[in-house]
């Protein structure tokens, strides 16, 4: 590899790991071991890059398609990409990656014995994403979150060595959760991108029309259903939280973090009486706080 193109992989690389400070929830905060920070960091550039080719989000000049060995002239074909990404995502396994996210990622992989699994099924989501852009029934929802979000629980346990099957079980219901709280918070930017992640079953029992989620500020309805989605996110938060006491140490206070960053958004949404419209209602850090004291004390 050229100076230059040495250059622009570490540019790239270091574009999608800055995007960590802009994250809802913290990626590898401060108080973990240096060792599970940097094990994370890389989980987090794998999931970062591949939802950025997802969304048609590569910074400009093509420079992930040329790292991925994408055609100039098959650049902006998501799909093309994603299979490209997969492809280079096997090499992790059994050779040498070329793009230098996953080059990172290949000594974490192999030290915490992840599977390809989870990667896959991240993959597997943005694939999902250019061809389907509405969701029947709640049911078809929990389908993609088993791809979109489950998956990054999955390996966070990986990682820090403590996966069981029922911390897995308990893991998937915070990370369901949590997609589904993000996703009541984007309704207008995924709007934008021609998707609802709103299942068109309970649209339709609330008497909510799609042009009603393109309106500046939500009517009964939407609120009314949006309520609805965040009653049944905060179900399967409490469903979740036992996670947190099944861990000692960091790790508690981590996974006390997501529980919390979930309840913390979920009375945002509520405070804002449920018009997600104008824009995602975020937590303020004391409401934060407050709910990571709760779910220690196994509370909330």
């Amino acid at each position: 590899m050229t100076g230059t193109s040495t250059a622009r992989a570490s540019d790239t690389e270091r574009g999608t790991l800055d995007k960590a400070a802009g994250e809802n929830f913290p990626v590898a905060p401060f108080f973990l071991p240096r060792a599970w920070r940097a094990d994370l960091m890389a989980v987090y550039g794998f999931a970062r890059l591949v939802d950025d080719i997802g969304d048609g989000d590569l910074a400009p000049g093509g420079a992930d398609a040329r790292l991925l060995g994408v055609a100039p002239e098959q650049a902006d074909d998501r799909i093309v990409l994603l299979d490209a990404f997969e492809a280079d995502l096997r090499r992790v396994y059994d050779g040498t990656p070329r793009h230098p996210l996953l080059r990172r990622l290949q000594p974490t992989v192999r030290r915490c014995a992840l599977p390809p699994e989870p990667f896959l099924g991240l993959i597997a989501a943005n694939r999902q994403d250019q061809t389907v852009k509405r969701y029947e029934t709640y049911d078809d929802l929990l389908a993609y979150c088993e791809l979109s979000a489950n998956p990054v629980g999955r390996l966070v346990l990986g990682v820090t060595g403590t996966s069981t099957p029922e911390r897995i079980r308990l893991s998937d219901a915070v990370c369901t959760a949590l997609q589904i709280v993000e996703h009541l918070q984007d309704v207008a930017e995924d709007l934008g991108r021609d998707r609802i992640y709103l299942p068109a079953s309970d649209m339709k029992r609330f008497g909510v029309q799609e042009t009603d989620l393109a309106a500046h500020t939500a009517g009964a309805s939407v609120r009314a259903l949006v309520a609805h989605e965040a009653e049944r996110a905060r179900g399967l938060l409490n469903e979740g939280a036992p996670l947190v006491g099944s861990v000692h140490g960091r790790l508690k206070l981590l996974l006390a973090g997501f529980v919390a960053g979930g309840r913390a958004a979920v009375h945002a949404i509520a405070a804002a009486e449920y018009d997600v419209l104008p824009g995602p209602p975020k937590p303020g850090k004391l409401r934060l706080l407050r709910e990571v004291g709760l779910t220690l004390r196994g509370e909330g």
